[in-house]
């Protein structure tokens, strides 16, 4: 039989990783259960793992997998709190490649329900990588995730994003922008060369590049080395 913090602590879990994919953060449990510290936190996770509930994944920074739940819960319907991104599952159509630079949104379903976004190649979210690539294929993407302007989709690398609901092989859906405003998810090219998926925020004078992820830390720059390509306006997760 479980605590009633046991419980509540083990039900949270389960609802943010199907909502997200990915376990909460140590902080947002202990916000999340109204615990003073995170220590309280590591005891209810050790008492729900010797009773067989969770379990700790190998190798990997804080993962947790749910084995099983109260014989009473009933799923909550109770919206997740803070970003949670638009998410489409299911597979990705390859299209002849048409373009070398992010192009307009256009319609590409006969009940014009959908929109042709060009995907441009990697991003990282983790260790920056090379810079975004030229278009490789397209891939139809709901009108009503889009918005206005001009959009494009990149190929998620790596997983400093993963607390933000973004997660390796996810591919992400950009609005073009080249401004941001502190908290806006965004594709930023640090000294033209190195693309990545990082929140943007100010420090003073500075830019900083804050990862969703505890194991890789804030990154920070002068204005004039980072641009800002877009902002994030959703994602699309394939299952295999």
């Amino acid at each position: 039989m479980l605590t009633r913090k046991q419980q509540e602590l083990l039900l949270f879990i389960h609802e943010r990783m199907k909502e997200s994919g990915v376990p909460p953060s140590f902080d947002e449990m202990k916000d999340a259960l109204d615990l003073a510290s995170k220590s309280g936190i590591h005891r209810l996770i050790t008492a729900l793992e010797e009773r067989g509930f969770i379990r700790r994944l190998p190798n990997r920074a804080r993962a947790l997998e749910v084995i099983k739940l109260p014989e009473a819960y009933v799923p909550s319907l109770q919206p997740r709190r803070g970003f949670s991104p638009s998410v489409i599952e299911g597979s990705l159509g390859k299209a002849q490649s048409s373009a070398s630079a992010p192009n307009k949104s256009a319609a590409n379903d006969d009940s014009s329900n959908s929109a042709t976004v060009p995907v441009m190649g990697r991003i990282a979210a983790g260790v920056p990588i090379s810079a975004i690539q030229n278009n490789t294929h397209d891939i139809a993407v709901p009108i009503e995730m889009l918005g206005s302007g001009e959009h494009y989709a990149l190929e998620v690398k790596g997983d400093s994003m993963i607390e933000a609901g973004i997660l390796d092989g996810d591919t992400v859906i950009i609005r073009n922008s080249s401004t941001a405003n502190p908290g806006d998810i965004v594709v930023a090219l640090v000294d033209d060369e190195e693309a990545t998926l990082k929140r943007f925020r100010r420090r003073g004078a500075s830019i900083a590049l804050e990862a969703a992820n505890p194991a890789y830390e804030t990154r920070i720059f002068p204005p004039d080395r980072v641009k800002v390509q877009g902002k994030l306006v959703g994602l699309i997760r394939r299952y295999h």
